[in-house]
């Protein structure tokens, strides 16, 4: 078992690793099975009379003849030694060779093995980057793998069966959402009607009107947050359509929608927008950029200021909204962007480190979906979001979203205002 912390070997590696060693312990055990096979049959066939010249037979013939016995015995036992010393010769040199055969081969072999075992988990890596690329957004992709219906195969269909249930799982639950949403908000406009109709009636007494005003701002928020989820929903689906949009005219327009809004908080912001532009759907990256700036106003301070930046970084586009308000506390900023979440001041943390500060019902402020939309809309644009509490109070939001591969629309290089 692999110690955690220390080095880790790839499934590739691994399998060049075992080829190469089951390898080399074959190549050995054949080694030394041809050197006993070959030692066994010199000792069967190197005889006397196999190895001696034809001169030493006549000699030895001739004192065999002449009965001379030393002789003979001597001229045996340097016949033998002859045999011997060819004997080890040959077999050294089997041997060495042997060896270094070997060991070409190995390494031969540890080479194709990890050519061969890169070629076999190929799929496999299909596999892993079609994975890694999957979200909510995207489930519609499916593994396409080519080849015989083997194990892999059968991982990449099965995991194609397990993709389209939850893009069906998902569909189902945002189709709900859309359609709960549209159902409700039925009702909802013909409460809103009743109450105005109510309220501009001269016949109805003071405290009736005051019940009826109640009565609206309720429904208000109620259609507020039909509107988050309507929106929601929306933002989590792929898009279909992609259109280069210019970050500054977003924010432009997001502006103009809250004009009034900052200045009923007496809260001034100042744009300072460089070009970047992006690609997706126009109407959604204006919802961010809404969400972000009212969120700044929202959660600020009298006389309080939001700063809102755009323009390119490390190869991003880049929407930063920055803003006074209360000190957020680290622990709350990664459940912030949570739906129907929203930060409660003056909560200390829970003793297991959780956030006590959040609170999930709907007030005054809002439906608690703003920043749950800005998130929706970063991830299904492929895009991420850096959030950093300022230490004088206050955050500071900042979404990088991909460049887009058209030329940027003419624009000028900097608008500052206040």
């Amino acid at each position: 078992m692999r110690r955690p912390g220390g080095p880790r070997l790839s499934v590739r590696t691994r399998l060049t690793l075992v080829y190469g060693s089951l390898f080399l312990v074959t190549s050995a055990v054949l080694v030394g099975v041809t050197y006993l096979l070959t030692v066994r049959s010199m000792d069967k066939r190197f005889t006397m009379s196999d190895r001696a010249t034809p001169m030493t037979v006549t000699r030895l013939r001739s004192l065999a003849v002449n009965g001379d016995v030393n002789e003979l015995v001597a001229l045996k036992a340097d016949a033998d030694r002859q045999i011997a010393q060819q004997k080890h010769d040959v077999l050294q040199q089997l041997l060495q060779s042997s060896l270094v055969t070997m060991l070409v081969l190995g390494v031969l072999a540890v080479v194709i093995g990890y050519v061969v075992a890169g070629r076999m988990l190929r799929p496999l890596h299909t596999v892993t980057a079609t994975a890694r690329r999957l979200s909510e957004s995207n489930l519609h992709e499916r593994i396409v793998l080519d080849g015989p219906q083997d194990e892999i195969k059968d991982l990449a269909d099965t995991f194609n069966r397990m993709l389209d249930r939850l893009n069906r799982a998902f569909d189902a639950q945002r189709r709900f959402v859309a359609n709960a949403s549209h159902e409700l908000r039925t009702p909802l406009t013909i409460n809103r009607t009743v109450l105005e109709v109510a309220l501009a009636s001269r016949r109805n007494p003071p405290e009736t009107k005051a019940l009826a005003d109640v009565l609206l701002g309720n429904t208000a928020r109620h259609e507020r947050l039909i509107e988050g989820l309507l929106t929601l929903a929306r933002s989590e689906r792929d898009l279909a359509a992609r259109v280069a949009t210019p970050l500054p005219d977003v924010v432009r327009s997001a502006l103009d929608h809250l004009d009034d809004q900052a200045e009923e908080a007496d809260v001034d912001v100042e744009v300072r927008l460089a070009p970047a532009t992006v690609s997706g759907d126009p109407v959604l990256l204006e919802r961010c950029a809404v969400n972000l700036l009212e969120n700044a106003v929202k959660h600020n301070t009298r006389d309080g200021r939001v700063w809102v930046r755009t323009g390119v970084r490390d190869g991003s586009a880049f929407l930063q909204v920055v803003n006074t308000g209360r000190a957020v506390p680290s622990y709350e900023i990664g459940t912030i962007f949570e739906p129907f979440r929203r930060l409660r001041p003056d909560r200390p943390p829970r003793s297991d480190g959780t956030a006590a500060g959040r609170e999930r019902t709907g007030s005054a402020d809002g439906a608690g979906l703003g920043l749950s939309i800005v998130r929706a809309v970063v991830d299904v644009h492929g895009g991420t979001i850096e959030t950093v509490p300022r230490p004088e109070g206050g955050l500071a939001i900042t979404v990088l979203l991909p460049l887009s591969a058209e030329p940027a629309l003419d624009a000028p290089a900097a608008v500052a205002a206040t």
